[in-house]
């Protein structure tokens, strides 16, 4: 357990519990899925969001061992609403599986919490022939979040309510490769380092939360276009002015003099863009956040004694050994995903970083935009079809 840590702006502190920073929220009518709930902190996510009336879906690769963690939070809260669902992040098959039978199913979704992950482990490939802990930790997640995104953004905007993805990263993140991402040499068991392979896909998961981020950023310039309050090609050129620098993802959906011209072609148009971005998005609105309809962050748990060490049984047991004095214990680590997920402080906060459920500063690599953008193109390949 630890014991040590000063409150941050948030109130909160690495020795702060789940159930600490969400007491008295009320989210009753959410609906969630968290990967890797049968163990760990994935459990500890799973029960204290069934406690504040979350409908939970645990998606699970040992179904046996997820029915079991439905159980005993039925025992302590029998009316709690919570699912057990089959999910091998390992293999595309069942990550598309998955997100086609909950599709299917018609539920909602408001939160989507990428906990699962493996720590680690000797060069293994997934089923997909993927180095493990980057087809794992990254890719099926990757892989997840896109095929639920339309859920969410119909879900959020139905219920007027702000869906929220939540990736589990690590301050190994810090502590990748070199070169961060090591796009072409992914599968190479020579070089492989079980540690900066892990960091490697802990520095992934932050990289795609702040990409997507960015790209669910325009999401809320699509009000302008519901509603007809200004011309579609106006509030279109509003909606590339408040984008990020790299735009060129962007759908043209209307062809205008304003939207033709090639990025930092035309003096105009930036003109009339930042005019267009004022008069939209006054900066005198306190509410500015609301055009965010699902936001995305990551974040560092803290040093946990938990399984992920299974595979060093020399570290683990002297993790096992000294951890309940150095170490959090489970409802602490389970405290910043539980934070980021239901509290109000968070709403409309996106692209951050957050640990001991305060924000924090990443690694200047992990917001490194344009390696964020290579990853991104980099992972749609993997998961094409074909």
């Amino acid at each position: 357990m630890w014991i040590l840590g000063r409150k941050g702006p948030s109130g909160f502190s690495a020795c702060s519990t789940a159930e600490q920073v969400t007491q008295g929220i009320d989210a009753t009518g959410l609906t969630a899925i968290v990967t890797g709930a049968s163990s760990g902190i994935g459990t500890e996510t799973a029960r204290v969001l069934a406690l504040h009336g979350v409908h939970v879906i645990m998606a699970v690769r040992n179904v046996d061992s997820g029915r079991k963690v439905k159980e005993a939070i039925l025992k302590e809260k029998p009316e709690a609403k919570i699912d057990v669902m089959e999910l091998d992040l390992g293999s595309m098959e069942s990550v598309r599986k998955f997100a086609s039978e909950y599709k299917s199913s018609g539920l909602p979704l408001n939160l989507l919490i990428n906990n699962a992950g493996v720590m680690a482990p000797p060069f293994m490939l997934t089923q997909d022939n993927i180095e493990l802990q980057f087809g794992t930790n990254h890719i099926g997640h990757f892989l997840l979040t896109n095929l639920l995104l339309e859920t969410m953004k119909s879900t959020a905007r139905e219920s007027q309510k702000e869906g929220r993805i939540v990736n589990l990263s690590s301050e190994g993140h810090r502590y990748a490769y070199r070169e961060g991402i090591r796009f072409d040499k992914i599968n190479d068991e020579s070089s492989y380092s079980t540690i900066y392979a892990y960091g490697q896909s802990k520095l992934a998961n932050v990289l795609h939360a702040n990409e997507l981020a960015r790209r669910l950023k325009v999401i809320g310039f699509d009000f302008f276009l519901a509603t007809g309050l200004v011309p579609k090609a106006y509030a279109i050129v509003a909606r590339r002015a408040c984008s990020t620098p790299s735009t060129d993802y962007l759908p043209l959906e209307v062809r205008s003099p304003f939207t033709m011209h090639p990025k930092g072609s035309s003096r105009a148009f930036c003109f009339i863009a930042r005019g267009l971005k004022a008069a939209l998005w006054p900066s005198s609105w306190g509410e500015r956040k609301k055009v965010w309809e699902i936001t995305a962050n990551s974040l560092h748990p803290g040093a946990i004694a938990t399984n992920l060490l299974r595979h060093h049984s020399f570290i683990d047991g002297l993790v096992n050994l000294v951890g309940k004095y150095l170490l959090k214990n489970v409802p602490q680590g389970a405290a910043t995903t539980c934070y980021v997920a239901l509290h109000p402080q968070v709403k409309g906060v996106s692209g951050e970083y957050f640990s001991d459920s305060n924000i924090a500063k990443p690694s200047s690599l992990s917001q490194d935009a344009e390696l964020a953008k290579k990853l991104w193109d980099f992972s749609v390949t993997l998961t094409d079809p074909k």
